[in-house]
């Protein structure tokens, strides 16, 4: 009996709790500033291409290097 009771404050609290709980608000990626102050964007504006290239790469190397390992380990005999 006392183990239940426990276990239903357990979960009433963690259902009530969330809405008790209040997040702040972010603040602004300028700092309030218009948009040509000189400040750029949160990201800063970084280009994404790049990136996307290098990990397509990387990621084709490895599928082929695991190709090799399997094909090294258990070669197909005809």
């Amino acid at each position: 009996m006392k183990r239940n009771f426990r276990i239903s404050v357990i979960a009433a609290f963690l259902i009530i709790a969330p809405m008790l709980l209040l997040a702040q608000v972010p603040p602004h990626p300028n700092g309030g500033n218009a948009p040509e102050s000189g400040n750029g964007p949160v990201g800063g504006g970084a280009p994404v291409g790049s990136g996307l290239a290098i990990l397509i790469t990387l990621s084709a190397t490895y599928g082929i290097l695991k190709l090799y390992q399997m094909n090294k380990a258990a070669p197909i005999t005809e």
